[in-house]
């Protein structure tokens, strides 16, 4: 008995190591895959931030490459903050005004803007603001040291009322120009009053900030308009001439893909809901017409540029140019609705389309030669040859609109004109209530019978495309059925929806019309703009052969022409 007591003693003993040994293997393999995991999760964590960065070293690199002025001003502006460092290292001349330095590398960071007409007006709003500042609180610091113990009092009111009108001052909408101008101003009417009652320094602390200011604000502009200068004059310059462009190819493909009958099997959200898209044709207009907050941010950092290159003339006529942008986003907004034709839901039958055809496409591609050749004008700062510019798109939209008087039959239900007067001469006439009773039910039978036919092609490819989920018509609110359909309708149902169709094309045609009526306003625009910019003449036309040469050839000339 204890012989086998002490067996299984021992048994029991050797099984417990067994089991803890299991169980330290079994602990050690856990840490290690935890270590694993954390040095897994790390290492995916490193490559993706190495990744990251080459993609956005990579789109910075591009970004330069595409506009090296981003490059220069990024040059500029460490340039000139090593100047005013530079300059503050000089302790000499200005022994005391070390303390303030900080004022004058604040100016440069907040001064130093992309254009140099930009830079100007940030540059007037600061002196602006520091100066009237500076000498209202010295005129209130005197106040309030002869007031003797209610100086803190008479300090605390005068910044209350301070931030209050300029803040209420810089919310009316003229003073918008100068909203930085109301912020400089509160900025260092605080800063003069309250550092200089700790140190009764008022009139050193106003002028080494104004002083500092100015060297700062003068090192920007010196710098940016000296060394590559940007100027917003130039830049609103090539928006206007790019707005032409991008109309005059949105207009030319809505007309090409109309009468090349092209359908979206899948409207994309983004066109739907007014974004940005890939599309050319959606892309070309909706930069023309989310371009206005450009132009006038454009415009008014040009109102401040100096005369330069060939903008040479004081007050030159930068407001033209908005004009004549806003004269051709006028003509944009047609371009939209012929887009938006494409995508209609209703479209008329291709046979139908190509009776206008020749007419549509003249019309379209006259609209567009005229744009093309106004960006060119602009571009080229030419004015109008003496010839009419419209006279070509003008007969193309007479003969559209001949070609439709003469088809006309096409765009309605003709038969209804011919049964008019005997429905009204044989026949009790109709209440509008049964019309509108026959009316519903039309429709309500077209679209169960497109319920029908959708349920029928469920196995069809397509469909994934029609109800996906990056487009917002799940389901068409119209039928698109072809006359040639399997699908068996009845002579009523088929005519109402021939007319619907019909009237699509009707509504492309006269939006192509409007367009070419819209165009006189924007010709007007140019010229009025040709002539308060002083354009130069056409080179095609002659404007007065002038002899240039010495005495001899002068006389020359005198006598081949007497001869």
């Amino acid at each position: 008995m204890a012989g086998r007591s002490f067996l299984r003693g021992s048994t029991d003993e050797s099984k417990e190591r067994l089991l803890s040994r299991k169980g330290y293997s079994h602990s050690g393999g856990s840490e290690d895959g935890v270590k694993y995991r954390c040095f897994r999760s790390c290492s995916h964590s490193i490559n993706g931030f190495w990744n990251g960065l080459q993609e956005t070293s990579f789109k910075l690199y591009e970004m330069g490459r595409s506009d090296p002025r981003k490059v220069f001003f990024a040059a500029k502006m460490g340039f000139s903050l090593a100047i005013v460092s530079l300059l503050i290292f000089f302790k000499e001349p200005l022994r005391h005004a070390s303390q303030y330095s900080i004022w004058a590398i604040l100016t440069v960071v907040v001064v130093f803007e992309y254009s140099v007409g930009a830079t100007l007006n940030k540059g007037f709003n600061r002196a602006l603001g520091t100066f009237s500042a500076g000498a209202l609180a010295l005129g209130i610091a005197e106040v309030s040291t002869l007031s003797g113990k209610y100086e803190e009092v008479i300090i605390l009111i005068s910044i209350f009322i301070a931030g209050f009108c300029a803040s209420y001052a810089k919310l009316y909408p003229p003073m918008k120009t100068y909203e930085y101008g109301f912020r400089v101003f509160l900025l260092t009417f605080c800063i003069v009053l309250v550092s200089g009652n700790n140190s009764r320094t008022f009139f050193a602390t106003a002028f080494y900030r104004l002083l500092l200011i100015a060297v700062g604000a003068g090192i920007c502009l010196v710098i940016n308009i000296c060394i590559y200068p940007i100027w917003s004059g130039e830049d609103l310059h090539k928006l206007v001439v790019k707005n032409f462009r991008s109309v005059a190819s949105s207009l030319e493909g809505c007309v090409n893909g109309y009468l090349q009958c092209v359908e979206y099997e899948r409207i994309p959200s983004k066109i739907l809901t007014y974004q940005a898209s890939d599309d050319p044709l959606y892309s070309g207009y909706r930069s023309v017409v989310q371009s206005s907050s450009q132009e006038e941010s454009l415009l008014d950092f040009a109102l401040w540029e100096p005369p330069h290159g060939p903008y040479r003339t004081f007050n030159y006529p930068w407001r033209n140019y908005v004009k004549v942008s806003g004269a051709l986003r006028h003509c944009a907004f047609m371009v939209m609705a012929m887009h938006g034709c494409i995508l209609s839901e209703i479209q008329a039958p291709p046979e139908k389309r190509q009776v206008f055809a020749s007419e549509l496409q003249r019309v379209g591609n006259a609209g567009a030669k005229v744009l093309r050749e106004l960006g060119d004008k602009i571009e080229k700062m030419e004015k109008l040859s003496s010839g009419d510019i419209l006279r070509e798109i003008h007969e193309a939209g007479e003969d559209l609109q001949l070609k439709i008087d003469e088809k006309s039959f096409l765009l309605v239900n003709s038969e209804s004109w011919a049964r008019v007067p005997q429905f009204k001469e044989y026949e009790e006439p109709v209440s509008i209530i049964d019309v509108k009773d026959d009316e519903t039910k039309v429709i309500k039978s077209l679209s169960d019978m497109w319920d029908i036919q959708n349920l029928n092609m469920g196995m069809d490819s397509r469909m994934p495309n029609l109800i996906s989920t990056d487009s917002i018509l799940q389901k068409p609110s119209w039928p698109r059925l072809s006359f040639t359909a399997d699908a068996i309708l009845n002579q009523q149902e088929s005519k109402i929806y021939e007319s619907a169709s019909s009237l699509s094309l009707a509504t492309f045609a006269s939006l192509l019309i409007e367009f070419v009526a819209r165009l006189q306003n924007l010709v007007d625009a140019f010229q009025e703009l040709s002539e308060k910019a002083n354009f130069k003449a056409p080179a095609d036309q002659p404007v007065g052969k002038e002899v240039t040469g010495g005495f001899w050839d002068r006389l020359r000339s005198c006598f081949r022409s007497k001869n």
